[in-house]
């Protein structure tokens, strides 16, 4: 197709997703922080073009107070909490927004100005107009997370925190696969091993648990069993079980967090497996087994800082790290699937 450029290389679009993937991970950091500091309900409106602009003054911020003093989480929690409280939790949400809002138009105006020069093909062009409407789409999940809390609950449905951070992390993952593919091109051949499947499924294993911690965190199950590996003295959580199993595996205290335990294990196994064999795999080209040793390395690294993060009952600079880890952990499965498939 004339309209679009024949080569599927280009630099300049790997830098550009590179970057985009970069915001993203930083949306994911602030998320996390405005989660552990109670400040995701401030907001209790959805204006996607009149919210970029805060409160300007006094009345403006009272009106907004005065909004927030209407749902459960003011009226149960923070009663009481200052104006000057407020604007604390208020700039943590608005600035999560208005990341999100950036983050769309770097992706966008970058966007059209390639296609308009040609500079993608238009297999990329498709991918990166899915990538696109995924975006859009987390907008609306975010706020369909956001309103579950604002009627009839203290915080957001910890599984719509789940399908908010999903969404996020299969952006980071689509935004990184495919910058690495504008960087070297398609693959012309795969490599006549098992390494691509195990790869994937190592990959779908950590997106797994990334699932399982927004669980945990949803449900603020970091704040219960603070002792390891024991669950307050026992091998197994009390209150493992709820009424039923939606209730347990989404609501249930015990449940979750040890779910978050027994993936975390896993996947430490298995990455750990992996990079042995990596190393002395004979298929594998040196830059592959480093990814794999990486790999290997941050896995280990998250684990235990998920660990302190629990035992010292998830303080808010260890909360963020440790979902900062977890974008690092998976962004590397995701390049490191992406480079066994190629010879």
């Amino acid at each position: 197709m004339t309209s679009f450029l024949k080569s599927d290389r280009s630099r300049a679009v790997a830098v550009w997703l590179f970057a985009v993937a970069a915001l993203v991970v930083a949306m994911v950091v602030v998320g996390g922080a405005t989660r552990l500091t109670g400040s995701g309900l401030s907001i209790t409106e959805w204006q996607p073009i009149k919210g970029v602009i805060p409160p300007l003054n006094h009345a403006e911020w009272q009106a907004e107070f005065t909004r927030y003093q209407q749902i459960p989480q003011y009226k149960l929690l923070n009663r009481g909490m200052t104006l000057a409280q407020f604007k604390g939790i208020y700039w943590w949400e608005w600035s999560h927004r208005l990341l999100g809002r950036l983050i769309g138009l770097v992706f966008f105006v970058p966007f059209v100005w390639f296609l308009v020069r040609r500079e993608i093909n238009q297999r990329l062009a498709w991918r990166l107009g899915l990538i696109f409407l995924l975006g859009g789409l987390q907008g609306f999940v975010g706020w369909w997370m956001v309103s579950s809390g604002l009627e009839n609950r203290l915080y957001v449905a910890p599984e719509r925190l789940m399908t908010h951070l999903g969404v996020a992390f299969v952006l980071l993952g689509a935004l990184v696969w495919t910058a690495l593919d504008a960087l070297a091109g398609w693959a012309r051949q795969t490599l006549p091993s098992p390494w691509g499947t195990r790869a994937l499924w190592l990959l779908a294993l950590i997106y797994l648990q990334v699932l399982l911690g927004a669980l945990v965190a949803g449900n603020h199950a970091g704040l219960v069993y603070n002792d390891w590996p024991l669950f307050n003295g026992r091998l197994w959580p009390a209150d493992y079980a709820g009424p039923g199993l939606w209730a347990t595996v989404a609501h249930s205290l015990g449940a979750v967090q040890a779910h978050h335990r027994m993936v975390a294990y896993l996947v430490l196994i298995v990455t750990l497996a992996m990079g042995i064999s990596a190393r002395r795999s004979s298929y594998l080209a040196p830059d592959t087994k480093r990814l794999a040793l990486a790999l290997m390395g941050v896995v280990v690294l998250q684990v235990l800082l998920g660990i302190a993060t629990l035992m010292m009952a998830v303080p808010v600079a260890l909360g963020v790290l440790h979902q900062l880890m977890a974008a690092i952990v998976f962004s590397l499965a995701v390049a490191f699937a992406w480079r066994v498939r190629r010879v």
